[in-house]
């Protein structure tokens, strides 16, 4: 077992570190001829190490820098540039500061210059000003509903954008007639630009219809204004943006897959796209966990070996995507701190297996964890100190039962951000 954790370990770490965003911006930014003044915004959890990337491959070119990101993901100063520390994974006062700041500049560009825009996820929170007659509380009460709700990424950003006067094309309308050249660091599946911080260099693909869809279909009460600002259609065209995606969950996923063969398991990526609940996701896992475990898995009640899917031990098993998470409890967690607590009952007396799940950005919900890290014998090490599973699930404080079993992956901020990755690791 031990060695196992000390693969899983590895694995992490280096999943972590092949995704840092540094030689991807630089990559775009060879690939970019700048014509003009360069200004740069970078907003989201790993908007400090693109600043810092963009700074270190254009110098002094750039003329003025602002930077917005999460409470305690910078890493000190950019020379010519404004750092403002906000809200995640609701704004807050700096996130207004922040914007307002970005707005100050974006209204000062003329033709002659053109914006180096740094996109991440997280974006949508720190990088927020409401439209005319709304407040941030009404943005910040709009948001809980939405993130408790059980609404996956794209929904809650089809109706976050519509509040907004810097989301869904906005900001590059105000950035006119200068140029944007955008690069983005995805953490939505699918990649879908209009999504990603909720697009504010991007033309709106979805429609009022749907956002208004949104709104029934989790019972969500905007309020009057609100309502009415998400009943109207969005920008669908923008013909000064340019834009490139560095990085992605897929890329997680190869990385993943990548450092487990060379520790001798044979990977298997099964799904980049994973969205659904955490715990469901967690029970699932298990499932298959359990059934490479014993060598068999039951379809429509017929007994079929795992290597007939072409599974054999010692293998790792990879899942990409995010999970949402219902909350019905007062507990504390965050979407892979449930989907592992959950997968631990499934696999209760196994050896030589476990499950881990991490968020790549490092901060798991509202948490100092990434994720979490369960095996065989975790659901009885639960029980022997009184902890009842279902009970804590339902209360959604999975980090707090995790914690109790030495269960949780913590890396801190990692200066970077595309979605989630589950392994198993079976020997």
């Amino acid at each position: 077992m031990r060695e196992l954790y000390r693969s899983a370990n590895k694995i992490i770490n280096h999943i972590i570190q092949a995704n840092m965003p540094q030689q991807a911006v630089r990559d775009a930014l060879k690939n970019h001829q700048f014509t003009g003044n360069i200004y740069l915004l970078a907003i989201g959890k790993a908007a400090w190490t693109m600043a810092q990337a963009a700074r270190e491959e254009l110098g002094s070119r750039i003329k003025k820098g602002i930077v917005i990101t999460k409470y305690g993901h910078s890493s000190g100063g950019i020379t010519d540039m404004e750092i403002t520390e906000a809200g995640h994974p609701l704004p807050d006062e700096n996130s207004i500061t922040g914007t307002m700041k970005a707005l100050e500049m974006a209204n000062k560009l003329n033709k002659e210059d053109e914006l180096l825009f740094l996109i991440s996820g997280g974006g949508s929170a720190l990088f927020e000003a409401p439209l005319e007659g709304l407040t941030l509380d009404d943005i910040i009460d709009i948001n809980s509903q939405l993130l408790s709700c059980g609404a996956d990424i794209t929904e809650i950003n089809m109706i976050r954008k519509r509040l907004s006067s810097v989301k869904a094309g906005r900001f590059a309308q105000v950035c006119a007639p200068a140029k944007i050249f955008t690069i983005v660091l995805s953490d939505v599946l699918g990649d879908r630009l209009d999504s990603i911080a909720s697009g504010p260099a991007a033309p709106d693909m979805s429609t009022a219809q749907e956002a208004m869809a949104v709104i029934e279909k989790y019972k969500i009460n905007p309020g009057n204004t609100a309502r009415e600002y998400i009943g109207k259609e969005t920008p669908k065209h923008l013909d000064n943006v340019e834009t490139v995606i560095t990085g992605s969950v897929y890329k997680l996923c190869r990385s993943a897959a990548e450092i487990c063969a060379e520790l001798g398991y044979t990977p298997y990526i099964l799904s980049s796209e994973m969205n659904c609940q955490a715990r469901e996701a967690g029970r699932f896992i298990s499932s298959i966990a359990k059934g490479i475990y014993q060598n068999i898995n039951t379809i429509n009640k017929t007994v079929i070996s795992t290597s007939a899917f072409g599974i054999k031990k010692p293998c790792a098993v990879i899942f990409g995507g995010e999970t949402v998470v219902i909350l019905k409890g007062n507990g504390k967690g965050g979407r892979n701190q449930e989907l592992a607590l959950a997968a631990a009952e499934g696999i209760t007396g196994l050896d030589n297996i476990l499950i881990f799940s991490l968020s790549s950005d490092g901060t798991d919900g509202p948490t100092d964890a990434a994720g979490g890290i369960v095996d065989g014998f975790t659901y009885e090490r639960l029980k022997e100190k009184g902890l009842n599973l279902k009970k804590i699930l339902d209360n959604n404080d999975s980090y707090n039962a995790l914690a109790a079993v030495d269960g949780l992956i913590k890396t801190g901020p990692t200066g970077t951000n595309v979605n989630d990755v589950t392994v198993i690791l079976c020997k």
